[in-house]
């Protein structure tokens, strides 16, 4: 009899949702805008004879695209891959964190695994939300990767409203 209640008490536990339980609602980078935005950013980049990786991160910062241009230097697919889950971890572009570093050199964010305090990434929003990041590296200088970044992000601005 006492396993039969606990049996019946088991299921019925299992059973019930919490009130006002519901599903998560929310948007995510496809892999054709992910892929519009690093070929953009990396076409920028390359029409100013800069070579450069582009890669873009997804909602909780897994590599959705990864573009190594011709001639790029071997460090720019790891680093340009740190600078996007950056942005997309603290929700700004990595140059602020850079910044934040450069006033606080104890600044907490910099012992986060897998980030890069350095300029080159901004986040991917839809309003305030952050759906993912964009990193570049290879140019001369973040704030370069930076603008090549946000040409990639310009191209699907209509998409993310």
């Amino acid at each position: 009899m006492l396993v039969a209640r606990s049996a019946m008490l088991l299921a019925t536990l299992a059973f019930a949702a919490p009130a006002g339980a519901q599903l998560l609602a929310h948007k995510d980078l496809s892999l054709a805008t992910a892929l519009t935005i690093a070929t953009t950013a990396s076409d920028t980049c390359k029409g100013q004879s800069y070579r450069v990786t582009v890669s873009v991160v997804g909602r909780n910062g897994e590599a959705l695209v990864q573009l190594r241009g011709d001639d790029a230097s071997p460090h720019t697919l790891d680093f340009s891959l740190r600078k996007a889950y950056t942005a997309r971890t603290f929700r700004v572009g990595s140059g602020e964190i850079a910044n934040r570093f450069k006033q606080d050199p104890a600044y907490f964010a910099v012992h986060v695994p897998n980030t890069a305090p350095s300029q080159g990434a901004l986040p991917i929003k839809i309003g305030e939300e952050v759906i993912g990041a964009v990193g570049v590296s290879g140019a001369p200088g973040g704030d370069k990767d930076e603008a090549c970044a946000k040409a990639g992000i310009d191209k699907v601005a209509d998409q993310l409203k």
